[in-house]
């Protein structure tokens, strides 16, 4: 096919027609589309919850139902208003967005260049003013200056706008002012109108282009398998220099200079409350009056919702990059592939009634039989045998020497002591006395044992006994000075 004019203009015009606003516009239920949105959403009112806004639509059809409006013209789209706002966010008219932990809908730049459109066909307000060329011309002449490059011209020009300016000044000093009518100045009103009219669109536009950019750098971060470090770097600072990194964010970062300051804010706020108070305003329709009197808050509101979207921007890329995990993030795109490809398999094979079992639980490996200990605790011989010697090497005498307290031996020897008449003893004194068989460290242990039954008191001297083992060795052992009873206490 010959690239000629017409056909260049034919692909242009089907490429413009692919836009959300013509496709808005010309859609089977634009007036139904139009007046729908431009309920729910005001000036007052930029964004709606989620919920609130699938009710409202709701209602909204089923009014429209019992008037009998399904039977006029275009008629009315099936389904419910949760539905109806799904297709419209398919179709890029609606935006979903987080605000305040809540979902909700917000316009689209289509959407609210669609309603604008319409409300301008709709309005009359279509004609060749004073007010537009001024506006025209004005902007012409500005472009000129900031492009003249000469200083001679420049200056030139400025001298010749501060002498019309002084003449000015003179007749006003002099009482000479011409009252400009009623018709020029509602002229101006409706050109005022109709450069705000555009506004919204610019700002959602602009809010847009942000988020757009912000999908993109998320998509590019995943594909990136450059050095962590490089990567940290670079995407940090995209994140910080957002309004940059767009044509329309640079553009609104020039027009912030401008509008940014709150203090502009309320002197245009004060200007129009001035304006609608003069007899002129009197001529203006409600609609118009209401319109002129939120353009303060129009701007107020886009330039909120676009440092909202580049807020939301920084956030999100700053997050993205300190998670940046290539070989994650390429394992859990594998994983959605394979998860894609499997339902697109599905799809193709299953019929319209099909339904998928849902997978409640994973599945288990079939294993068989695992091992149940890591070695065989049994040693892996018999032990030998005891060995039995005719003459043992430790008797049974030489076993009770090595065990414990002889008391029967010790209590005989204390009631011995006794019987004798002596009823205090000193406990070291009568452990010296003893035999050596009976002079042990344990058998020191079984007389402290007995004198604490009969009763004894301690004394602040220090003894000191030697103890002998069955071995031979020797222990000296010191301890407080006892003085034991004989024979048991008698309790009163």
């Amino acid at each position: 096919m010959m690239n000629t004019r017409a056909h260049s203009a034919y692909r242009q015009a089907v490429g413009a027609f692919r836009n959300p606003t013509l496709e808005l516009l010309h859609g089977r239920y634009a007036p139904f589309v139009v007046a729908t949105l431009s309920l729910l959403f005001t000036a007052d009112r930029p964004s709606v919850q989620v919920t609130d806004a699938h009710i409202e639509v709701g209602d909204i059809v089923d009014e429209l139902r019992a008037a009998g409006a399904e039977e006029v013209d275009r008629g009315l789209p099936h389904g419910t208003g949760r539905e109806i706002c799904r297709y419209w966010v398919r179709v890029g008219w609606l935006v979903p967005q987080i605000e305040d932990d809540v979902e909700v809908y917000r316009l689209s730049a289509q959407a609210v260049g669609a309603l604008d459109t319409v409300g301008r066909v709709g309005g009359g307000t279509n004609r060749v003013s004073r007010s537009r060329i001024r506006t025209l011309l004005d902007a012409v002449d500005q472009l000129s200056h900031d492009a003249e490059t000469d200083p001679a011209e420049r200056l030139a020009v400025l001298r010749a706008e501060r002498d019309r300016i002084e003449e000015e000044m003179r007749l006003i000093a002099a009482g000479e002012i011409d009252p400009v009518d009623d018709e020029q100045l509602l002229e101006e009103a409706e050109n005022i109108l109709h450069l705000s009219r555009e506004l919204p669109a610019d700002f959602a536009r602009v809010a847009e282009s942000i988020t757009a950019m912000q999908r993109d750098v998320v998509a590019e971060l995943r594909r990136d398998v450059r050095p962590v470090g490089e990567v940290l770097r670079e995407y940090l600072h995209r994140g910080q220099h957002v309004l940059e990194a767009t044509a329309e964010g640079r553009a609104f970062a020039g027009a912030l200079s401008l509008i940014g300051d709150p203090g502009r804010i309320d002197d245009l706020t004060d200007r129009v409350d001035a304006l609608l108070a003069l007899p002129f305003a009197d001529t203006l329709l409600p609609p118009q009056r209401r319109e002129l009197a939120a353009i303060a808050r129009r701007v107020e509101q886009g330039v909120a919702e676009v440092l909202t979207a580049q807020r939301r921007a920084s956030h999100v890329i700053t997050a993205q990059v300190q998670t940046h995990d290539p070989v994650r993030d390429r394992e859990v795109d594998d994983l959605l592939r394979e998860a894609m490809a499997g339902l697109q398999t599905w799809m193709g094979a299953s019929g319209p009634g099909d339904a998928v079992e849902p997978v409640r639980t994973f599945p288990t490996a079939s294993l068989g039989h695992l091992r149940q200990t890591l070695s065989d605790p049994r040693p892996p011989g018999v032990p030998a045998p005891l060995h039995h010697e005719e003459e043992p090497d430790f008797a049974e005498e030489d076993a009770r020497a090595w065990g414990g307290p002889h008391y029967a031996d010790l209590e005989d020897h204390v009631a011995r002591l006794a019987d004798a008449g002596i009823t205090d003893v000193d406990l070291a004194a009568t452990f010296a006395d003893l035999d050596t068989n009976l002079r042990r460290p344990v058998d020191l242990l079984g007389l402290l044992e007995i004198a604490h039954r009969n009763g004894m008191t301690e004394t602040d001297e220090v003894s000191v006994v030697d103890a002998v083992r069955p071995d031979g060795t020797t222990r000296r052992f010191a301890f407080g000075a006892v003085t034991a009873r004989t024979h048991e206490e008698d309790l009163p």
